[in-house]
């Protein structure tokens, strides 16, 4: 059994998650998560760096993180309006291990009335669980570094040098209750201003498709993460009932009749195989499929916050213009109206040629990543179902021998 509050679960660099996010192969920063160590109520990332870039003191460096740092540097680029054209990376999940803890405490509880087999198949299979979960956390977390590391602006920016240089914590406080009030306004008047020009008609018909697209699309993705979870823990659950019926035949196996306990023994063992086969499914699809999902909503909201920000910008264009306007017409403050003008439609123009870049590069990044992962599990799912067909195609011609 793993100990909840003392478990320590390091994670080998070499068996961790692959993520089917495409970067770019862009060498002269590389960042990954070498070592990783679980605790009750946090997890330590070894973020390893090799750099040829010059604005580096070291060619190769490591420093430890905690997921709050992980966030403070993806706020550090979504409340920058330097980058408000750019689509920001989403920040990582935090890491979850509450569940997988909750089911081995309950496992612990109910040892008492199960088989000593059933409850040690039961056992490796909820600490397989929390390993996955825990490795794809780190694959989580180190995307986000890697997609920051790829990007010609993002990776320049002085707080994302901080993280990864500077060798000490970097003593990131959770907000006070004044701090969340004011984000929480804050959230809440973007929403009412997002819904106040979404009906707002853009004149660029690349951003207006973009925009209506990207609307369904999001909606459609998020339904799909939600049945795509639901999928994967069905084909969990049957390969956990699978458990139950292979210990329960393994039992009618110590019949004295001899026939029957050979027939029984090698069913059970079947069921076991399969059992096993069934757990694989399950886990391919979580990791090929919902998690590709789970990502991609997260990433089509940066972009719809994108298409917000950009919009923003042409509101205020727009009502620059009609100020001027208007300040013509009065003969007054003509020239701060101008220069507010100006500034306006700079902040647009800027906004919207970096922006498409993006939603372009976003399109190709989506597209290439769900094609490699929906083939991958395409491939895997071909080679469970063939592997069994062949259990049960041996089965039944060993009992035909017998």
């Amino acid at each position: 059994m793993m100990d909840g509050a003392d478990h320590l679960d390091k994670l080998d660099a070499a068996s961790k998650t692959s993520s089917d996010v495409d970067l770019s192969t862009d060498t002269t920063l590389v960042v990954d998560i070498s070592d990783a160590l679980s605790e009750q109520d946090k997890v330590k990332f070894t973020v390893h760096t090799k750099t040829t870039l010059p604005d580096f003191k070291k060619s190769e460096f490591s420093v430890v993180r905690l997921h709050e740092e992980f966030v403070w540097l993806h706020d550090r680029y979504f409340e920058n309006d330097e980058y408000a054209g750019i689509l920001i990376p989403p920040a990582p999940p935090r890491p979850d291990f509450d569940e997988s803890r909750e089911k081995l405490y309950k496992l612990g509880q109910a040892e008492g009335t199960m088989t000593k087999t059933e409850f040690q198949k039961m056992k490796a299979e909820l600490e397989a669980e929390y390993l996955a979960t825990f490795k794809k956390t780190v694959a989580m977390h180190e995307v986000f570094l890697a997609r920051l590391a790829s990007h010609p602006s993002l990776r320049v920016d002085p707080s994302f040098k901080v993280f990864l240089e500077y060798d000490k914590e970097l003593s990131i406080r959770g907000k006070n209750k004044k701090e969340k009030l004011g984000s929480l306004w804050k959230d809440l008047t973007k929403s009412v201003d997002e819904a106040l020009i979404g009906g707002h008609k853009d004149s660029d018909e690349f951003f207006e498709h973009e925009k209506n697209f990207l609307v369904e699309y999001h909606k459609r993705v998020r339904e799909a993460t939600v049945k795509g979870d639901r999928m994967s823990r069905s084909h969990k659950a049957v390969a956990d009932c699978h458990i139950q019926i292979a210990a329960q035949i393994g039992v009618l196996g110590t019949s004295d009749t001899q026939g029957l306990s050979k027939f029984m023994n090698k069913l059970s063992e079947l069921f076991e195989k399969i059992r096993k086969i069934e757990g694989r499914v399950s886990s391919d699809q979580d990791l090929k499929l919902c998690d590709l999902l789970r990502y991609y909503a997260n990433d089509t909201k940066a972009a719809k916050d994108l298409l917000y920000r950009r919009m923003r910008s042409l509101v205020n264009f727009e009502n620059s213009n009609k100020a001027l306007e208007k300040a013509r017409a009065k003969g007054k403050d003509v020239a701060t109206a101008e220069k507010n003008q100006q500034s306006a439609k700079e902040t647009f123009e800027h906004l919207s040629d970096v922006g498409k870049q993006e939603l372009q590069e976003f399109r190709t990044r989506r597209l290439a990543a769900f094609k490699k992962g929906l083939v991958e599990l395409t491939e895997l799912e071909l080679k469970h179902a063939r592997a069994q067909l062949k259990l049960m195609t041996e089965f039944i011609a060993a009992v035909g021998k017998d």
